[in-house]
């Protein structure tokens, strides 16, 4: 029952927006703008969420990757892609890293209460095994996910093609 609210949820089903509804129909122009008040543009945001499923799923195959020092080095430093393709790719590697998620959480329940080997001191205060990985991540895209669909809404492109909650 669990994995199966956890790959439902990584897709939006439920109470969570689908994360490729909310960027696959954003134009890179969109994508790297800015709104006073709010740090971080979309293109920021996804690619923030892509350096850490990117991190958390090497974390999960056991290569040890290093934490960044400072929070700001998960984050884009432009706030828009060069390009259409460039947003386009950033939107391809989303899609990419999510399906992985989306296939351990399938795993079998005894790999899926496998430990994760920490990579910060933080990870050994807390529950690390591959199921909490997956859980942390997805909550983590989920808060993202909520900037980007009120950010839509403040630049006046929500509801996406895909649908979404208008209310």
């Amino acid at each position: 029952m669990e994995q199966r609210a956890l790959i439902e949820l990584l897709h939006g089903k439920g109470a969570h927006a689908n994360p490729i509804a909310c960027i696959e129909d954003v134009s890179a122009k969109i994508a790297g703008q800015r709104i006073k008040g709010f740090p971080h543009s979309i293109w920021q945001m996804v690619g923030h969420m892509n350096y850490w499923m990117d991190y958390e799923l090497r974390r999960i195959a056991g290569e040890g990757p290093t934490y960044p020092d400072h929070a700001a080095e998960s984050w884009p430093t432009e706030a828009a892609a060069g390009d259409e393709q460039e947003w386009k790719g950033v939107i391809t590697r989303f899609e990419e890293l999510l399906g992985k998620l989306t296939n351990l959480a399938g795993a079998p329940a005894q790999e899926l209460a496998r430990e994760v080997a920490p990579t910060h001191p933080d990870h050994a205060k807390h529950s690390s095994t591959m199921l909490a990985v997956l859980w942390q991540t997805l909550v983590h895209n989920s808060y993202h996910v909520g900037q980007i669909a009120m950010l839509r809404r403040r630049l006046g492109t929500w509801p996406p093609r895909g649908g979404g909650d208008t209310w």
